[in-house]
């Protein structure tokens, strides 16, 4: 018995060193896995720490640059024909409006930290322009409102092709991230300028204000509602309508962009916030209305 024992305490011994070596190589190949030229690489530090960071969209950005149109330099909202920035839905420092900026930053903030370089009568093609010159302030916010002027021209015809809208577009944002890559961008919707119309019409000084040309392609022969006329307003709202999806495409290719999800294009604009000198831009109050819709849009968790 006794030689029996020491066989069977040996071949304990060897089961034990066995099952230790087994369980060793687990060790070492699950940490295999995780390592350098494992089967599976663990992640990239930069993946680690993405995994970690802060979101890509900061819902509190410490500053504010504006690109766009007549409507962000709060056209004919004070007095007739004339920019009035201080009531600017995205940038202005007047109470009655409670920017964008304001909303986020603070009053005093706002005043040291937000810039428009919004110019009336722009058009998409001008945006690079304007977000390059906005760059030289590194915003951590760039809001967008482009577009309206694109189909407000002399004709239908003369409207901007969807497809050159969509390039010039898409050459604004490249230029934007080759200079400010971690910039967040809102772009909002273009408004329903048939709407507008629909509304302005019924206002007898408005209506002789469109007559020295502004936005003849809808505002033309205010009026008329031949089948002709219908035609022409219908194109246009078509065309805006095309426009607005080519700033959703666009924008959701990057991360660090968000649109307001047709908000501003599905606002019913009363009487009440429009111009009361052309009653197709915006007056303060519907400056006011648009920047709650957009501060909506910056500080939702999701888009």
């Amino acid at each position: 018995m006794g030689r029996g024992t020491d066989r069977g305490t040996r071949y304990g011994r060897r089961r034990a060193r066995a099952a230790l070596d087994v369980l060793a190589a687990a060790v070492v190949g699950v940490a295999g896995c995780d390592a350098a030229g494992g089967d599976s690489p663990a992640p990239s530090p930069s993946a680690s720490k993405r995994a970690t960071t802060a979101p890509a969209w900061d819902t509190s950005p410490g500053s504010v640059a504006a690109v766009g149109d007549s409507i962000t330099r709060g056209f004919d909202a004070c007095a007739v024909l004339s920019d009035c920035p201080e009531v600017s839905w995205a940038t202005g420092s007047s109470a009655k409006v409670d920017s964008l900026a304001v909303r986020l930053l603070g009053k005093a903030d706002a005043a040291e930290h937000s810039w428009n370089y919004a110019v009336t009568g722009a058009r998409m093609e001008d945006l690079t322009a304007q977000v390059t010159r906005a760059a030289e302030r590194k915003p951590e916010l760039v809001a967008v409102m482009a577009g309206a002027n694109d189909a407000c021209r002399s004709t239908t015809s003369a409207m901007t092709p969807v497809a050159d809208f969509r390039t010039q577009f898409e050459e604004a944002m490249a230029t934007l991230r080759e200079k400010l890559p971690k910039a967040q961008v809102y772009v909002s919707s273009i408004p329903d300028l048939k709407r507008l119309w629909s509304q302005g019409r019924t206002n007898a000084l408005g209506k002789q204000v469109w007559k020295l040309g502004l936005c003849p392609s809808m505002l033309g022969d205010a009026d008329s509602t031949d089948a002709a006329a219908t035609l022409r307003r219908n194109t246009v709202r078509d065309r805006v309508e095309d426009y607005n999806e080519v700033l959703r495409e666009v924008c959701a290719k990057d991360r660090r962009c968000r649109t307001d999800d047709g908000a501003v294009h599905a606002y019913r604009f009363g009487t009440d916030q429009l111009s009361h000198w052309d009653w197709f831009h915006p007056s303060v109050d519907g400056q006011a209305r648009l920047a709650e819709i957009a501060y909506r849009a910056v500080t939702a968790k999701t888009p």
